[in-house]
């Protein structure tokens, strides 16, 4: 493996094919501070989550479009509303044509709204549990929404984070091609040692800019052509 660059020679990269600072600065997103996500509510969480699992695999606009009727048949995803749907409620979805009609998602709907009730339950608020966890071992967060929530693999689980503007790294193709451009990678992070690897670079650029982990990430899948 090659040595890892400074971020500094990456933050000049992506400058340089952006064609000037302003530019790269204006496309970096900003994560919610820990005061602002204690402030979500369990309805947005469930509905951002509901959302990219709809969304995965699929274009983007047809779930936008469509996502008036999914809160409405999902009672505006009111936790405890959709955790007490019946099978045959969610049976009936499968007829409603304003939908995605997806079994394994739709079930994964109430499935994830008793998980997070669960949460409020045991673990002192699913919204504080978010919160309070820290962005230096994300991965490790990724790991608990695939095996706590339904539908939260793979890429999912870090897609619902950057919706509600968790702060989080991608592993994208372009992310991942960086990294390995960087020194950082030799192949693409797939197990979790992998993954704990990842973030160990993250954080080393991380202390040396001191930026968000979401921006890190979007820097690197610019600093490549």
């Amino acid at each position: 493996m090659k040595q890892m660059q400074s971020f500094e020679t990456i933050y000049e990269a992506a400058v340089d094919i952006k064609g000037g600072i302003d530019t790269l600065e204006a496309i970096l997103p900003i994560p919610r501070t820990k005061k602002e996500l204690n402030k979500l509510s369990d309805d947005f969480c469930l509905s951002n989550m509901s959302r990219r699992i709809f969304q995965a695999g699929l274009n983007r606009k047809i779930i936008d479009n469509k996502w008036p009727a999914f809160e409405e048949v999902f009672h505006q995803f009111d936790i405890n509303a959709v955790r007490m749907m019946s099978d045959d409620a969610l049976q009936k979805l499968m007829d409603e044509k304003r939908i995605v009609r997806h079994w394994g998602k739709i079930q994964s709907v109430r499935y994830n709204a008793q998980t997070i009730y669960e949460f409020n339950e045991e673990e002192g608020g699913f919204i504080n549990y978010l919160a309070e966890w820290p962005s230096d071992n994300i991965v490790e967060f990724w790991d608990v929404l695939k095996k706590r929530f339904k539908q939260l693999g793979g890429a999912s689980g870090p897609y619902f984070l950057r919706r509600i503007k968790k702060d989080t790294f991608f592993l994208t193709q372009d992310v991942i091609r960086a990294m390995a451009r960087w020194g950082a990678i030799d192949e693409e992070p797939k197990n979790k040692k992998q993954k704990r690897h990842v973030q160990d670079c993250m954080n080393v650029w991380q202390k040396e800019s001191q930026r968000p982990y979401c921006q890190l990430s979007m820097i690197l899948a610019c600093s490549i052509d």
